[in-house]
């Protein structure tokens, strides 16, 4: 998966059809999936921030209802 937007502060990349970004924002990763940020969610580091939102993603009963 390489991004097709970088900077220090801003990430975001498609995977497996579903837009997913993050944004350093006070310290702490937010994520937004197909451009919604997902509420309640901070990481602390962009690369945690990824992973969940590639596993979100991969779990079958969310891709059934994104799709």
């Amino acid at each position: 998966m390489l991004a097709t937007e970088q900077a220090k502060d801003f990430w975001s990349d498609t995977y497996r059809g579903h837009t997913i970004a993050v944004l350093n924002h006070g310290g702490r990763w937010l994520v937004y999936l197909d451009h919604v940020l997902q509420h309640r969610v901070l990481f602390e580091t962009s690369e945690a921030a990824v992973n969940w939102l590639r596993c979100k993603i991969d779990r079958p009963r969310l891709r059934s209802q994104l799709s």
